[in-house]
């Protein structure tokens, strides 16, 4: 154990400063308050879980671990290329950090590259679980966030791909995920609200331990408990740069409503999603990040009959759809377009469509809420957690791409082990070494 760690673990009172209260950075406050910690949160919103975190697909998808990069990527890029409603868009920029994402990107759909990232994926997703299940229970937060434990159906339109698709059946069993090959008959009958969609359907893997739920309203409720426990929130806080010295990042500059502040820290963690890169820059630290734009549409429900209860992912178009209370979230698409979040109407009225042709009646189309948020990728789809190379009290927490809500968790009590100078039960490559 090196000194840096030592240190950290002798000093259990050590002040924390979270940069970020999307869902990420709030659960890492929580399991370092748990683990003895002072802790601190700033966020440049005016309260949490408001840019990446806020309208998300909702899914906690312990059975996707696969990454995007995988060794069929680049032909289905391919063959998505100049479809308005290709699931994955690749828009390329002059833009330095766009070709080095996506020069990483390609070397990661190599076959034993993708294996390796998904079963480190899936390790971190399967702890997550555990520690999600266990933190709502301690916060006394179940009821708080539209939760719903009936599992994910992932749903094949394609005789094709549904065929191919078995061998993950075995391949995740390994690696301790559960998956359940169902026909499309079986599939109607988990989700009543298929019945429309039988004679299109191939069939479809069911997940019986996949949750879904509203990350945003999760990440408001434990905020509440946090403050409540002491946690220091500073909301309105836009972080302009760190100062360090010695290996050490000393102290943090914030701009807000009433001036400038800089404020000093035992320890930072970086929990800034897509902006945490260009955070770093300066000091030395090199995050292979870049945002993939994603978009989602939430609408009333309209006729209870019609809606699914269980989360669902169509595996032909990356649409994912749950429900939260009497709304439904239908979320899908990857965008490499650098850090715009202007809303593009085809994206929305695609899944409209998807929701129509799928769902008939489910929801309210004329009320639906679109959004659009930059998932803070990296080339192999596997997050950056552990400490940064190059300053000792600076630690990460980031890089979550499509799985923040499923990794979270997990992410962030195995951040806080480590912080604690322990070896998380976790086989991951954590940031570091």
């Amino acid at each position: 154990m090196d000194d840096g760690l030592s240190r950290f673990r002798h000093e259990r009172a050590s002040h924390v400063m979270v940069l970020g209260a999307g869902i990420t950075g709030v659960t890492t406050a929580w399991f370092l308050r748990r683990a003895g910690f002072r802790v601190s949160v700033i966020e440049r919103r005016d309260e949490a879980a408001q840019e990446t975190s806020f309208a998300n697909g909702g899914q906690i998808s312990v059975s996707h671990p696969e990454p995007w990069a995988n060794p069929l990527a680049p032909f289905i890029a391919l063959r998505w290329m100049g479809r308005a409603g290709a699931p994955l868009k690749l828009r390329p920029r002059l833009d330095a950090e766009q070709w080095q994402w996506m020069i990483g990107f390609l070397r990661e759909c190599l076959p034993w590259r993708s294996r390796r990232n998904t079963a480190a994926i899936a390790a971190l997703a399967v702890h997550s679980l555990a520690e999600l299940r266990q933190l709502r229970e301690v916060a006394g937060i179940a009821d708080s966030y539209d939760a719903r434990g009936q599992g994910v159906l992932h749903l094949f339109f394609e005789a094709v791909s549904f065929a191919r698709a078995q061998n993950r059946i075995r391949e995740l069993g390994v690696l301790g995920i559960e998956l359940r090959s169902c026909t499309a008959m079986q599939c109607a009958m988990i989700e009543p609200a298929l019945a429309a969609s039988i004679p299109w359907l191939a069939g479809g893997l069911y997940a019986p331990d996949d949750e879904s739920g509203d990350t945003m309203r999760f990440c408001q409720a434990l905020t509440q408990v946090l403050a409540a426990e002491g946690v220091n929130f500073h909301y309105g806080a836009h972080i302009e740069r760190l100062r360090a010295a010695n290996r050490r990042v000393t102290e943090i500059e914030v701009c807000h409503a009433g001036g400038r502040d800089t404020l000093p820290a035992d320890a930072v963690v970086v929990c800034l999603g897509s902006y945490g890169r260009r955070l770093l820059r300066p000091l030395g630290e090199h995050l292979p990040i870049y945002p993939l734009k994603g978009y989602s549409v939430t609408a009333p429900v309209s006729d209870a009959l019609c809606a699914p209860r269980v989360s669902l992912t169509d595996e032909s178009r990356r649409i994912v759809c749950s429900r939260l209370g009497e709304r439904l979230r239908i979320a899908g698409t990857a965008e490499l377009n650098g850090y715009g979040l202007e809303i593009d109407p085809t994206r929305i009225t695609a899944m409209l469509e998807w929701a129509e042709t799928r769902l008939p009646g489910a929801i309210d189309c004329g009320r639906a809420m679109p959004w659009a948020g930059l998932r803070p990728s990296t080339p192999g789809g596997v997050p950056i957690v552990g400490r940064g190379e190059r300053h000792e009290n600076l630690w990460l927490n980031t890089g979550h791409g499509t799985l923040g809500w499923t990794l979270a968790c997990g992410s962030a009590s195995t951040l806080a082990a480590l912080m604690r100078g322990e070896t998380p039960p976790v086989q991951f490559p954590f940031w570091g070494g």
